[in-house]
């Protein structure tokens, strides 16, 4: 056999971790198959590296990680949401890691909570920021939890500790199956804006007469603040095109998580509203169907009089028709101190995985 290349054979070979005589290495029965063992060595050497590294106790932690549909029973329509069920053993470097990795508009994080009135703590991040709270991936982690986690059995509602405080989620069944998720979201709130309406339209990518003049722009916030817009038509909803990066800007002044289109006029069977959500402050162009934004739209509906709040209202409402992810959203507005907003809908589990991360 060629110096050189015996050489090379003995040094994948030891490199391998392989216990093999160099008089073997050198003999003829090797000397006449070296290609295959050249071959054999180079697919060896990664498996036994792996091992060596196990035995060198550099193991790996399997995290479980869902990716959710929310407000749809149908697979890949509604809002996309990543979900975590068990994260107590992850840092918070590893988590924004994973909602990059897993790179959909939110992921839910859940933890053990301390406190005896909660059930978990969640926790929600985008690819690039922690939000305080996400209406879908609230939505899909508690589908999750009563489905495969088998919580349908046990309860009828999941209180969550959130960062906006506590969220309880009512399970609805129905010959034991599961048919909605409603959350109860925080009291709304709503407060005026100082930007001109026609430079919002721009920034929307509207016409200013496009806007709904009966109805004033304003932010809302039942645990995130919106910016709401109202709007004459579906049509004319579905033709926006934002200017981002300037949307960007004037909701990040306005502390504002999403500009959320919102009306009344839509070609939709028996629905009541039909909305489109950009959020690009929080790293999101567009969100399909936004449970946060719609609750947000229901306490401003309420506490600006559109909805008088003698009666009870129901509403169901479209959003992610120009996405290609329709989705369906159904809310009710409840009189209080304060108006009741409760946002519900159902959930698919399209995938289910591992993620595998260094000790």
């Amino acid at each position: 056999m060629n110096v050189t290349l015996c050489g090379l054979i003995r040094f994948l070979v030891k490199a391998s971790f392989l216990k093999v005589s160099d008089e073997y290495l050198q003999s003829a029965r090797v000397s006449s198959v070296y290609p295959l063992v050249l071959i054999l060595l180079i697919i060896i050497r990664p498996v036994r590296y792996i091992q060596q590294q196990e035995k060198d106790g550099k193991e790996m932690k399997n995290i479980q990680v869902y990716h959710v549909d929310a407000f749809t029973n149908v697979p890949f329509r509604g809002n996309p949401a990543g979900v975590v069920p068990e994260a107590d053993r992850l840092t918070e470097e590893e988590m924004k890691n994973i909602a990059k990795e897993l790179n959909l508009s939110e992921t839910a994080f859940l933890f053990s909570s301390n406190q005896s009135e909660h059930d978990f703590r969640v926790r929600y991040f985008t690819p690039t920021d922690e939000m305080d709270f996400c209406g879908h991936a609230t939505v899909g982690l508690s589908w999750l939890l009563a489905t495969t986690y088998g919580w349908q059995d046990k309860t009828k509602q999941i209180r969550l500790e959130t960062n906006i405080g506590t969220v309880p989620v009512e399970l609805a069944t129905e010959n034991q199956n599961l048919t909605a998720v409603t959350m109860t979201q925080v009291p709304p709130k709503v407060k005026d804006i100082q930007t001109d309406p026609g430079e919002i339209a721009r920034l929307a990518g509207i016409s200013p007469e496009a806007l709904d003049q009966r109805y004033p722009i304003k932010l809302a916030y039942t645990g995130n603040w919106h910016l709401i817009v109202p709007v004459k038509s579906q049509k004319e909803i579905d033709a926006a095109r934002p200017q981002i990066e300037e949307l960007k800007t004037l909701n990040q002044i306005q502390k504002a998580s999403t500009t959320h289109l919102f009306t009344f006029n839509t070609t939709e069977p028996g629905y009541d509203l039909y909305t489109r959500d950009f959020g690009p402050a929080v790293g999101i162009q567009e969100d399909p169907v936004t449970g946060s934004a719609n609750g947000a739209l229901a306490g401003y509906l309420a506490m600006e009089g559109i909805l008088p709040l003698q009666h009870r209202h129901q509403l169901k409402i479209a959003q992610g028709h120009t996405m290609g992810r329709p989705g369906t959203l159904f809310v009710t507005v409840t009189k209080g101190n304060k108006p009741v907003i409760q946002v519900g809908g159902s959930a698919v589990i399209t995938i289910s995985g591992t993620l595998r991360l260094p000790e």
